[in-house]
């Protein structure tokens, strides 16, 4: 029985994820933008990166640190 909760968790764990990604607004490429030297390459960018997204190609995200 406990196998069986086991197996459904992980299938259920597998098929709820589907490999769906939300592009972001212009409201928020801005307001991310925003605290960037060169605003205007920055939202061209993102704006780029966005319509790449749309159409199914993969891009690279750049991750910032955290700092406290």
């Amino acid at each position: 029985m406990k196998l069986l909760l086991n197996i459904s968790i992980l299938l259920w764990a597998f098929f709820s994820f589907s490999n769906e990604s939300f592009s972001l607004s212009d409201f928020q490429i801005k307001r991310f933008c925003a605290k960037e030297k060169k605003v205007s390459l920055c939202i061209k960018n993102l704006q780029e990166k966005r319509s790449d997204l749309q159409k199914g190609k993969l891009i690279e995200i750049p991750v910032k640190p955290y700092k406290q």
